[in-house]
């Protein structure tokens, strides 16, 4: 009786399964629905999906069903666009239809999720378009206080440079003074302070980016949000993802510091200032935005999104001068007729600088820091490309698809400023240029993220010349595929002009 009891059990449990697994794909055989490998009950196509080589999978699925397919990972329907035109139709033409975030139920065990409103991962709707107008707004009219936003940038890169000259002519890796650098920049902006390069705090606040990083690359992430009642098991959230948590603790610790200072009756100085001057203003309504947990998501995506992404991205502009000594002294030339070596540069100088605006948005293009964004989920059902979308479907952006698009750029594998210049050497942007997503769910920091860009590459470049280090092996100008793509580490010498 034992054994035919288990073998019922086992049987009821397997019957279960293939019951919610069949009604989780019953949209797969609805009319138009995108194709896609065949998944297995339970797993959907987690074992044919390589989470740690995701563009090179997707290049082979795009290669079988098309620009737009579908894939099941368990009982979770993800839709996979590639290439310009599903891109835009989805994200501009439909832009209302595919705003939304699909849950992160790790992210909601850490308490980071959407039970309060951030600006990346937070619901589509009414309460999360409030707080990104409040922070585009704060962006747009910083200089309430001492200092402007490029003011900010330009001292910060002046910092920069002087930490670059200290090496003096030696090898150094270039990408630790460049995180410190920026995310002085995303400080200002948040606290209206810097830290200096050694101090303790700066130098943890780095390490725990690094390792949050670390921890939402790869099949584990993926898994458990696919599978979210593996996060019931106790104690699992914080044991693999611990550098989230302890993130967030340094900036509670920041932010409660930045508090004590705060005098309402002073102007505003900074983004937090702002935030709780309007949290007074708010003080006894329940439905107000403006409360301790928003203030805490937003500068914790602020941090994240803002300063790893720019330093990054700069990280790739100095190894490809260093690779391209040919294009690094176009732009040493071009620095020198334009603003010469007596003043720092301006933003006032990028209109009269086609070529060194054209190598930076070649940087953007050719680096490729965020090949599959961040997901997108519809609100309702949508049409892309012909193929229906149901509502409650996570939406794969594959934006390395569109940045590398062989029928659109002359040499999309080749780092050629060429693609943004015209037969006169004017500057020209294209269609196909999407670093910053589109849509509603466009990188709010784009306006601050092309300041810094600019004054920073053309602050350094105004200042040295930069190449291998005598001995040394070239660098590799590619990069393994990553939440976050960052160029295999390489030494620099950085020498005075």
């Amino acid at each position: 009786m034992g054994l035919l009891s288990g073998a019922a059990v086992a049987v009821a449990v397997a019957v279960f399964v293939l019951l919610v697994d069949l009604m989780h794909r019953r949209q797969r055989w609805a009319a138009h629905y995108p194709p896609g490998p065949v998944p297995v009950p339970g797993l959907g196509n987690l074992l044919q999906v390589d989470f740690y080589n995701m563009l090179v999978c997707c290049q082979k699925l795009r290669g079988r069903f098309g620009d737009v397919f579908s894939l099941q990972l368990a009982w979770k329907p993800v839709v996979v666009l590639n290439g310009l035109a599903a891109v835009r139709e989805a994200l501009v033409k439909h832009s209302e239809d595919t705003a939304d975030r699909p849950p992160m139920p790790i992210y909601e065990h850490l308490g980071i999720g959407q039970r309060f409103q951030g600006l990346i991962l937070a619901h589509y709707g009414p309460a999360w378009r409030e707080l990104r107008r409040f922070s585009v707004s704060t962006l747009r009219n910083f200089g309430l206080g001492k200092k402007s936003l490029e003011q900010w940038v330009t001292e910060e890169a002046a910092c920069l440079c002087a930490a670059f000259a200290n090496q003096d002519g030696r090898p150094f890796s270039p990408s630790a003074l460049l995180n410190k650098a920026m995310c002085n920049v995303i400080a200002s902006l948040i606290y209206a302070r810097r830290f200096e390069y050694d101090d303790l705090r700066l130098v943890r606040l780095l390490e725990l980016l690094e390792d949050m990083l670390k921890e939402e690359s790869g099949i584990l992430p993926k898994v458990l949000n696919s599978v979210p009642i593996l996060l019931r098991i106790p104690g699992l959230p914080g044991k693999v993802f611990p550098g989230q948590k302890a993130f967030m603790d340094l900036l509670d610790e920041l932010l409660t510091e930045h508090r004590m200072t705060w005098d309402p009756a002073q102007p505003p100085k900074d983004l937090t200032d702002t935030f709780l001057t309007e949290m007074e203003k708010a003080k006894g309504d329940p439905e107000s935005i403006f409360k301790n947990e928003n203030l805490r998501l937003v500068v914790a995506d602020l941090f994240t999104a803002g300063m790893v992404t720019t330093s990054t991205t700069l990280a790739w502009a100095l190894l490809l001068m260093i690779l391209h000594p040919d294009v690094q002294r176009r732009v040493h030339q071009e620095i020198d007729e334009v603003i010469g070596q007596g003043r720092l540069p301006e933003m006032g100088d990028q209109a009269r600088m086609p070529f060194t605006n054209a190598v930076i948005h070649e940087v953007q293009r050719f680096g490729d820091i965020t090949p599959l964004g961040l997901p997108h989920m519809t609100s309702r059902d949508t049409e892309v490309q012909g193929f229906r979308i149901p509502k409650g479907t996570t939406i794969l952006v594959n934006l390395s698809s569109v940045l590398k698009d062989e029928t659109v750029w002359e040499k999309p594998f080749q780092f050629h400023p060429g693609h943004f210049l015209d037969a006169e050497g004017r500057f020209v942007k294209h269609e196909a240029f999407l670093p910053f997503s589109a849509g509603r769910r466009a990188c709010l920091g784009e306006p601050l993220a092309r300041m810094e860009l600019f004054l920073v590459f053309t602050c350094l470049l105004q200042r040295f010349s930069f190449s291998v280090p005598e001995g040394q092996p070239r660098p590799r100008d590619c990069a393994p595929f990553a939440v976050l793509v960052t160029p295999s580490p390489y030494q620099l010498c950085a020498l005075h002009r």
